[in-house]
């Protein structure tokens, strides 16, 4: 399995001569399977869904995205990935189940006018929009479980997948001190990499907890009592610059190994 990082910043894309190492594109990380060359999911749809074209090679997509959940930063990269626009496109869309609606009403929330131009089938290709529960289900090769996670603002996923290999956690949008259930801890017990939300720091704890999120000793403290193999903090903070986020990698640690995201950032479990 291959991971490529398109974009690790939360709430909102950041621009500037002092996030360009680090990247300013929105959730989503690019998903290979071993042995093929283009990846097949898409872990979220934020902004840096706009970089996958540089994976396919000109090809379209022919996959799955799986959204954690319906926030603006990880779902407006969508109707702006032209390698799933095309006609020889075959996408298929998964979101948390929520307000009775079916996952095109989902998204058509967001894409619509007066908000946008078109609704989700004005997309091209061959598009599904499927609004599920949580529970395991198969996509691409992968198997995947979908676990309710706390987060505010709608119903949230996170997401473990795995292969023969290896098997990932992916939780950008998480409030691990306002709950966790034995469903979730079970789920990520003794995941490979867990790519887990690190949008606020200890000092930020009383806004962290306002909008749902982790702190970083939130992350590392859910990382050693799983025992991941490797945490990767990802949705960094809008506002964290690149010297930010230099500094943090200086100072952070734990027992589990710790790596900052940031955009191009590969991890193969073959390597």
């Amino acid at each position: 399995m291959r991971l490529t990082f398109l974009g690790v910043r939360g709430s909102s894309a950041a621009s500037g001569a002092d996030f360009v190492r680090y990247g300013g594109h929105t959730s989503c990380v690019a998903v290979t399977a071993d042995g093929a060359d283009r990846p097949t999911v898409m872990l979220d749809a934020g902004t840096g869904l706009t970089q996958a074209p540089g994976l396919l090679d000109g090809a379209p997509y022919e996959g799955s995205i799986l959204l954690s959940h319906l926030h603006w930063d990880h779902v407006n990269g969508i109707p702006f990935f032209r390698s799933g626009d095309r006609d020889d496109a075959r996408v298929d869309v998964f979101m948390p189940a929520q307000l009775g609606r079916t996952g095109e009403e989902l998204l058509g929330q967001l894409m619509s006018p007066p908000a946008f131009p078109i609704y989700p089938d004005g997309l091209r290709g061959a598009w599904t929009f499927s609004a599920m529960e949580a529970g395991i289900f198969s996509t691409e090769g992968f198997t995947v479980r979908a676990v309710d996670v706390t987060h505010k603002g709608g119903r949230t996923f996170g997401y473990i997948l795995a292969d023969v290999t290896t098997t990932i956690g992916y939780l950008p949008d998480h409030a691990p001190a306002l709950g966790m259930t034995d469903e979730l801890l079970g789920a990520l017990a003794g995941v490979d990499v867990l790519i887990h939300d690190g949008q606020f720091l200890d000092t930020e704890r009383v806004v962290a907890d306002l909008y749902g999120h982790a702190t970083v000793s939130d992350a590392i403290s859910l990382a050693e009592r799983v025992k991941a193999r490797k945490l990767v903090l990802f949705h960094h903070g809008p506002n964290r610059r690149d010297d930010d986020l230099d500094e943090l990698a200086r100072v952070v640690g734990g027992s589990v190994p710790v790596t900052i995201a940031h955009e191009g950032m590969t991890y193969d479990s073959r390597a």
